[in-house]
């Protein structure tokens, strides 16, 4: 019964968001403010539909009931607890379910906390959200019924992939679905100013919190997803350059590129086209993304469906979206002038080339994700395009991105000079120097790679507190703490940067990896490390069979970690998975994997020293607490106080 009523709550919020289509985008039209009031309320109806519809998947999988075809296909009665829970959305319909929610989570956002926006523009934005919710409902009930029911159900599941049953990835997707779809408010926000005529200081203020909270999940979920893959995979790598990976890489580009950008219209009124396109493009590369791991037109591990049907629905949706918010786009661009006039050495320049250098990333990242696809229908080639080509194509805007960014964020608005940026980060940039020479010359006979990544990483985090005491003004230490929160957030983020590149540039330089067989009793060293194979023994597992090894490390004679790293088998998936053991520490991470016990008795055994790994997971908290504390910062919650009157030239408000 609850299941029924969760497939019916899920059909009526798709007429509710129907509703919330078409009748506020009239009244908007016709000022008429009844019709444009009735936004709030269906926003709000249509979130508690779905989000009943949701609990009720849920219920139906922490109770297994197999009576639903997705639990059978996705769920186990001895699963855990956590990853029942998980499962409401470790498969291609329920995560199309969670999607629906988190959209109908954000349009209720824009109601309670967009109190002081405009009420044409409100409504204009919450029509725009639900035009997205109606296709995606569309594309549920008619493609990817999550309430399906077997007419015989069976006595057990098929249970999950044993790859998604690890408490990262429970929380990988959930974060990472808040990211792509926090971009639709973006959209909303752009195809709603373009329809009223209205592109101003206030709109850049008001899109802001949406891009910003939107980018704070995409970096958790990719973070998570990075740290998923090092521990969970066994190979030791926290980036591989999948094509999943890349779908939710290329929208924190573009929406990088637009809190930067959005910071220009709202300072200077100027790159409002820009800005507009790049809110678009954000949520653009979103629905990419979907089509990419749902469409089974590029083959990942990470990929949730192979139906090239659903592939179409989703295409279909793209084209609508994105064809009408370009051509919409097209028709106004040309009237949407820019006020603000800047010099080519200020910090709106510096702004402009942060956003062609991200913009430019996540164009690389696009065609190297796509171009196998593209290799293969128009010119019947089978190409492989992996790590090297992207290494090599990418990694230097990162790099001119780290060199321009301090300078960048301690230029002056409208007009500045390079000599006076330069002066103020002479101690960042000694201290960078001093890295990268204190560092080149430890090593010996090694890349570069190391000592560069560290210096631009020590340039990134001390050009930030450069850029933060900068502030103080003739204050000094005393007005740091009295600092808004988005200066205290963005230097947080900008370090957060430098550590990730400090945490890429010693992993990349410096890891050790030795792959051996070992006897039970054997020891052998590794980058000064002795470790011991203790003992391999079998036990059994909640769901599962296990391979656990007995593994001492020690260091000069003295005990540093004893691990046990395991090898499951899943029976009823009949699937085997790695389970690494790490002992992790500031400077390195110690990283062991048992594989098969070969002929002559011994076990395949793998070690990697991993100089910083946790530096990159750190560095990625630091920027999404970065981006918290700007988001907390109290010019947001007031930024309609500062709204200013003013419209695109040449296109009237209605």
């Amino acid at each position: 019964m609850i299941t029924e009523l969760g497939h019916f709550a899920l059909i009526l919020a798709a007429l509710v968001a129907v509703v919330q289509t078409i009748v506020p985008l009239v009244g908007a039209h016709k000022r008429w403010p009844g019709w444009m009031a009735l936004a709030e309320p269906t926003a709000v109806v249509q979130f508690l539909l779905v989000g009943f519809s949701f609990a009720a998947l849920t219920h139906a999988f922490v109770t297994s009931d197999f009576s639903l075809k997705l639990v059978v296909d996705n769920s186990h009665s001895l699963k855990p607890m956590l990853y029942k829970v998980s499962g409401v959305w470790g498969n291609h319909e329920g995560s199309m379910l969670l999607w629906v929610l988190i959209l109908a989570l954000f349009g209720a956002s824009a109601v309670w906390f967009g109190q002081n926006l405009p009420p044409t523009l409100k409504a204009r934005v919450l029509a725009v959200q639900a035009s997205v919710s109606v296709a995606f409902y569309a594309f549920i009930l008619f493609t990817s019924n999550p309430f399906l029911r077997l007419a015989v159900p069976p006595m057990d599941g098929q249970d999950l992939n044993p790859l998604l049953q690890d408490p990262g990835l429970a929380f990988h997707p959930p974060f990472l679905y808040l990211g792509y779809v926090g971009l639709s408010m973006t959209f909303a926000f752009a195809v709603a100013a373009l329809i009223e005529g209205r592109v101003d200081a206030a709109w850049g203020r008001w899109v802001r919190p949406w891009t910003l909270a939107a980018w704070i999940f995409l970096t958790i979920g990719i973070a998570l997803g990075s740290w998923w893959a090092y521990y969970e995979l066994g190979w030791g790598g926290f980036w591989f350059w999948d094509p999943v990976e890349n779908a939710s890489f290329m929208p924190w580009l573009i929406a990088a590129a637009l809190l930067h950008s959005a910071i220009v219209v709202e300072k200077r009124e100027s790159l409002k086209s820009w800005t507009i396109l790049l809110a678009i493009m954000a949520f653009g590369f979103s629905l990419i993304g979907t089509f990419i791991v749902r469409s089974g037109v590029i083959t990942s591990v990470h990929a949730f469906a192979n139906d090239p049907e659903r592939g179409v629905f989703i295409l279909m949706i793209l084209a609508v979206f994105m064809g009408g918010a370009l051509i919409l786009f097209a028709a106004r661009a040309g009237a949407m002038e820019a006020k603000g006039v800047f010099s080519m050495v200020s910090r709106e320049s510096a702004l402009v080339f942060n956003n062609i250098i991200l913009a430019v990333s996540a164009l690389v990242v696009f065609v190297g994700t796509l171009w196998p696809l593209a290799a293969e229908m128009f010119f019947d080639r089978k190409l492989s395009v992996g790590p090297p080509f992207f290494d090599a194509a990418f990694t230097p805007f990162m790099i001119a991105l780290a060199v321009i960014l301090p300078l960048g964020a301690v230029m002056s608005w409208k007009r500045a000079t390079i000599t006076r940026g330069l002066r103020q980060l002479v101690p960042a940039l000694i201290l960078a120097l001093a890295t990268l020479l204190l560092v080149y010359a430890l090593q010996s006979g090694r890349s570069a790679l190391g000592p560069v990544g560290l210096a631009l990483g020590v340039w990134l985090v001390a050009g930030a507190a450069t850029d933060l005491w900068s502030r103080t003004g003739s204050s000094g230490a005393g007005r740091l703490l009295r600092l808004p929160r988005a200066d205290w957030g963005k230097a947080i983020a900008h370090s957060g940067m430098g550590v990730i590149f400090i945490g890429i540039a010693g992993l990349m330089a410096w890891d050790v990896e030795d792959v051996r067989t070992a006897k039970i009793g054997e020891t052998f060293d590794v980058a000064g490390y002795s470790i011991t194979l203790v003992d391999v023994h079998r036990e059994p597992g909640p769901n599962y069979f296990s391979t656990k090894a007995e593994m001492l490390v020690s260091r000069a004679g003295r005990e540093v970690a004893v691990l046990y790293p395991e090898k499951r088998v899943y029976p009823v998936a009949q699937m085997p998975t790695t389970e690494a053991a790490i002992n992790s520490g500031l400077l390195r991470d110690v990283y062991l994997v048992i594989g098969d016990p070969q002929a002559d008795g011994g076990w395949a055994v793998r070690t990697y020293i991993k100089p910083m790994a946790n530096w990159i997971w750190g560095g990625a908290i630091l920027m999404a607490l970065g981006g918290v504390m700007s988001l907390t910062d109290r010019r947001y919650r007031v930024a309609a106080g500062a709204r200013r009157q003013s419209t695109v030239a040449g296109v009237p408000a209605e």
